[in-house]
């Protein structure tokens, strides 16, 4: 199953007689797992759980909403429950008779009344519910094939995104010397404030290593490698792989934030490193915009 994004829309319509038509509509946003919200016709519970039951093996991810209206072609589809109307009217009379009252029904009222009037949308028959469940499978294929096609454009972003954060970090391993340098330039100038005299090479040779081994960057470049390799061997796997996918960027924006820490306060060539981990943790936020959409 290819990459999809979780935003997508599709309608199908459908006739039933040349009275009764139906529109099926499905309309799906970002979540972070499958929600599912039914806008049907009344007394509709047996067709919206058959729904439900198709829905979740489609889609995997995202608050999804399915519309069934129905739409009549004249009148004819009306007619007045006669029982229902009649009791009505009759304990209206006996009431008036009883507290001796001269008042006339309002008819506007009665048909007001819930089952005055019956009609297709009051109880789903055999022929309507046959009708949609054999349309659903042509929306959700519509809904998926947009999905899909929007996800194409996301993964393509995504490559493109990854391809700049390889490019940075392989400018700061280039320059991992330079942070050494720094250090050890640094280190000179604190310990002369110190101790008020030439400092020994070998010592500060010493302190420099004990400081770089503590402030050293390889292990964060080293898994920076990995997460990237594991997120676009997960573009290359396809299927539901958003979740994955925004776990890798919270750990890549560790690693990038680790790095900065590592080498504030460095100046000369150093600099450059800052400017190339500013620019890591910039893609990595642009990516995980995208993957928030992904399924």
């Amino acid at each position: 199953m290819p990459i999809r994004s979780m935003t997508g829309f599709a309608q199908v319509k459908g006739q039933i007689n040349t009275k009764l038509n139906f529109s099926l509509s499905l309309k799906s946003v970002n979540h972070r797992f499958l929600d599912l919200h039914f806008r049907m016709p009344s007394e509709s519970d047996a067709l919206e759980m058959k729904l439900r039951r198709m829905l979740k093996e489609k889609i995997a991810r995202g608050h999804v909403e399915l519309t069934l209206s129905l739409d009549r072609g004249s009148s004819d589809g009306f007619a007045l429950n006669r029982e229902l109307v009649g009791g009505y009217l009759q304990a209206f009379r006996a009431a008036a008779a009883e507290f001796k009252l001269a008042a006339e029904p309002d008819l506007n009222v009665i048909l007001r009344m819930p089952g005055a009037m019956d009609s297709a949308s009051d109880t789903l028959d055999s022929d309507l519910e046959s009708a949609v469940m054999g349309q659903i499978e042509d929306a959700l294929n519509r809904l998926n094939q947009m999905r899909e096609e929007e996800g194409r454009g996301i993964e393509r972003e995504l490559r493109e995104r990854m391809e700049h954060i390889q490019k940075a970090s392989a400018g700061v391993e280039r320059h991992r010397q330079a942070i050494l340098q720094g250090y050890v330039e640094r280190l000179r100038s604190r310990m002369q404030e110190l101790i008020g005299s030439q400092v020994e090479p070998e010592r500060l040779l010493q302190e420099a290593a004990l400081l770089v081994d503590r402030s050293d960057i390889q292990e964060e470049l080293v898994r920076l490698q990995t997460h990237i390799k594991h997120f676009l061997s997960l573009l290359d796997e396809k299927g539901e792989v958003g979740k994955k996918l925004d776990f890798l960027l919270q750990e890549m924006n560790r690693e990038a934030n680790t790095l900065l820490s590592k080498t504030s306060g460095l100046a000369g060539d150093a600099l450059k490193i800052t400017e190339m981990g500013l620019v890591m943790k910039s893609e990595i936020e642009k990516s995980r915009e995208q993957v928030q959409n992904v399924e």
